[in-house]
């Protein structure tokens, strides 16, 4: 099982996994279409999305909850 204390951790990873994953194949498709080679050039997109985003996920969460906490009444 999973440790709970893990998480924040888990989340952050997958978060951008998926999103690095969706966004690159997005923006690839959009600039060059579906050309020969299309899955080898999105999975290395991909790859060099996913080195950015995932700590740029985890320097950012922590202002957007500041954010949040400031804009919203609870």
């Amino acid at each position: 099982m999973i440790n709970k204390n893990m998480s924040l951790w888990y989340f952050l990873f997958l978060h951008s996994f998926f999103m690095s994953f969706l966004i690159s194949g997005v923006s690839l498709i959009t600039t060059l279409g579906l050309v020969d080679g299309f899955m080898f050039l999105w999975f290395a997109a991909w790859m060099k999305a996913f080195i950015v985003a995932f700590p740029s996920v985890m320097l950012v969460i922590p202002i957007v909850k500041k954010i949040v906490v400031k804009v919203i009444k609870v």
